[in-house]
């Protein structure tokens, strides 16, 4: 935590000591899916540090499922960006948004806190009303204006999100997080129709530079197949199977099944699966959040920064990898470089 951390508690003591109220703070992590399952220990953090305060999470519509009866927060606030932005000419969208943001002015924050780092995480923080935000620093930043919004700034000292989230909630609070990170995440629900014994596989990303080909994933459920006789699961959003029933047709009969889900779907499935594969995505660091073991392919995201959480699962990357954050669509070569039967072998040890 920095050393200006003592001086910024005393300040931030001053600004909840409300008379007659207990002091009302904001989470400003809208998304993806990963980024808000990193965020889940600050929250933790917060609630440790802070027991009497009323803590609520800004958390797009789509994602709050991930937050359902966590014990940190005692109000989730759905935002509906990705509805604004289809309907965004509509007027009865600006009316609804401007009536979103008055709601949420009447919770009259004393701290509001933006864990994303982008502009429009900064602007909600500062449409939300509240007295003081605090954010990193303009080198952290994502998108670097974000930090003019800012009352308090922070650096980072660890690689990780995880415990750069937890830096930014102890810079905060004023209290250094005590014990590992905690990952509060909802039971999910259990799907009809998986099989006993079985390997998760996310094949999909945010965008196509992290991904692993379809052919290697059909080449590993091959080999899964022929040697243990364990189909690999495909998961997929519903409505976007293409990728799943690709990988299905180009490996063996019954050797992978294609499985569309929604969130607390995707939830069950990793805890019942014996072992998972991912890359650089949500269901992957959810695996991690929950402890699961498996193989995470990266390629040019850096995992020291944005790897699975925790030892559970191994990572493989090819020795020749850049890191690069570029959003392209197509696997990368260094992703392309990662052999299936090097995902085997690091898999294999999970299997028993």
């Amino acid at each position: 935590m920095p050393s200006s951390s003592g001086t910024w508690f005393a300040m931030f003591s001053s600004v909840t000591s409300t008379a007659g109220r207990s002091p009302r703070i904001l989470i400003v992590r809208l998304g993806a899916m990963g980024d808000v399952i990193h965020t889940l220990p600050a929250a933790a953090d917060l609630r440790a540090a802070l027991p009497a305060a009323r803590i609520a999470w800004a958390v797009e519509t789509r994602w709050s499922s991930l937050l359902q009866a966590n014990p940190h927060i005692d109000r989730t606030i759905p935002v509906p960006l990705r509805r604004w932005r289809k309907a965004s000419l509509r007027r009865s969208t600006w009316t609804e948004a401007g009536e979103f943001l008055n709601g949420l002015r009447t919770n009259s924050f004393d701290l509001a806190i933006d864990f994303q780092g982008l502009l429009k995480s900064a602007a909600l923080a500062t449409l939300s009303g509240a007295r003081r935000i605090v954010g990193f620093e303009r080198g952290i930043l994502r998108e670097p204006p974000a930090e003019l919004a800012y009352s308090r700034r922070t650096g980072a000292s660890l690689a990780h999100v995880v415990d750069r989230y937890r830096e930014l909630a102890a810079f905060a609070s004023g209290h250094r997080p005590a014990g590992p990170a905690a990952f509060a995440l909802p039971v999910g629900e259990p799907r009809e129709g998986l099989p006993a014994r079985f390997v998760l596989a996310s094949p999909e990303a945010g965008w196509g530079a992290k991904e692993w080909p379809p052919e290697s994933y059909a080449r590993l459920a091959s080999t899964l197949w022929k040697e243990r006789r364990i189909p690999l699961v495909a998961d997929c959003a519903p409505g976007r199977t293409h990728v799943a029933e690709l990988i299905r047709r180009m490996a063996p009969a019954g050797a992978v099944l294609p499985h569309p889900s929604t969130i607390p779907q995707l939830i069950g499935a990793t805890r019942a699966a014996a072992a998972v594969v991912g890359v650089d995505s949500g269901p992957l660091h959810l695996a991690a959040a929950l402890g699961k073991s498996g193989v995470a392919i990266f390629g040019p995201t850096d995992p020291t920064r944005n790897g699975p959480y925790g030892r559970g699962i191994a990572v493989v990357r090819s020795g020749g990898a850049a890191t690069t954050y570029k959003r392209r669509d197509d696997p990368s070569a260094s992703m392309q470089a990662c052999s299936e039967a090097t995902v085997y072998e690091a898999l294999a040890p999970s299997l028993g």
